[in-house]
């Protein structure tokens, strides 16, 4: 009898999560065990990690029954395309990415399943609260709130990037390998039926976040200049209150030279004027130059990550 089973893959991204790995894969194996409908496969996607993460996988990997992937990437290249990594190598019908640092609950996952049943293509798990330091929880509401409003208004107001997607969206990843972007905004970007699960974001329980203030900012400044063209219009509307600030202003002198006879006297006045335009169009060149990198980087055609090792247990071709 031909088995009809959908199969769903679980991604996990793996970043020093050394201590949390074994706890992680225990409570993957409970949800298969309780929700045997269905055939699971769990893809660990370690992205070069500097602990001992891809030594705790491989001893997952060589004790386990179940169907299991393990990836090593030869460099960091960042948790999206770790993730993308993940996908890559998924051969489910939906698949669900989930950080591996237990601050999203796995037990989550069959929930998320049945509203894909249902035919949400997209299944986001959105924060309610979470249970973070108050600067990363500030520094996440204020992210979201311009993103929400200036590129991606279909966000989450907590944001997510513990989701669930269809095998359908899964294909168009793969093939789009855009860089330099957000996966979770290239998901709402596909367009496809959607619902959103809220839920409560623990404390992290194990090791220390390498979330750090470099790479959310590159993440803040890639989500809007990937999805939004605010930088540009931003220039724009500058440029164009400056000219008619400037334009004004020449009037006014003109005016009071003619009519009133004054001189204007000093060259503060001059200096300050010189160094607000310099900054401002020094501004704009930066804003540029972050387009015309990206624009570059693109037609580099180099891949989003590169994969060293790859182990395989496939145990539904057993």
């Amino acid at each position: 009898m031909i088995d009809t089973k959908k199969m769903v893959s679980v991604v996990v991204p793996v970043y020093h999560n050394e201590g949390s790995l074994l706890e992680l894969y225990t409570r993957f194996c409970k949800l298969a065990e309780e929700n045997g409908l269905y055939d699971f496969e769990f893809i660990f996607v370690d992205d070069n990690s500097g602990d001992s993460s891809y030594s705790v996988l491989k001893t997952i990997f060589d004790t386990s029954d179940k169907n299991i992937k393990i990836i090593r990437l030869s460099k960091n290249h960042g948790s999206f395309n770790a993730a993308l990594a993940g996908l890559s190598k998924s051969k489910g019908d939906c698949s669900v990415i989930i950080a591996a640092d237990l601050q999203d609950p796995p037990e989550l996952i069959a929930t998320m399943i049945s509203e894909w049943k249902k035919g949400n293509q997209v299944v986001m798990a959105a924060r309610n609260s979470r249970q973070d330091p108050i600067i990363t929880k500030l520094f996440a509401k204020i992210y979201y709130k311009f993103l929400r409003k200036l590129a991606l208004k279909d966000m989450p107001e907590g944001g997510f990037d513990f989701v669930l997607i269809d095998r359908k969206i899964v294909n168009i990843l793969c093939e789009t390998k855009e860089k330099n972007t957000s996966l979770m905004g290239l998901i709402l970007w596909t367009g496809f039926k959607r619902s959103i699960l809220y839920y409560n974001r623990k404390a992290r329980p194990y090791g220390k976040s390498m979330w750090i203030f470099t790479k959310k900012l590159k993440y803040f400044i890639d989500s809007f200049v990937a999805f939004s063209f605010t930088p540009i219009r931003f220039m724009t509307i500058i440029g164009f209150i400056i000219s008619i600030t400037g334009f004004l202003y020449a009037i006014f002198l003109m005016y009071d030279r003619l009519i009133n006879k004054n001189l204007i006297q000093g060259i503060t006045a001059l200096i300050v004027i010189v160094l607000f335009l310099g900054g401002i169009q020094l501004i704009m060149l930066g804003i540029i130059g972050e387009y015309l990198w990206r624009i570059l980087d693109e037609t580099r055609k180099r891949p989003v990550f590169i994969i060293d090792e790859y182990l395989s247990k496939d145990i539904t071709n057993e």
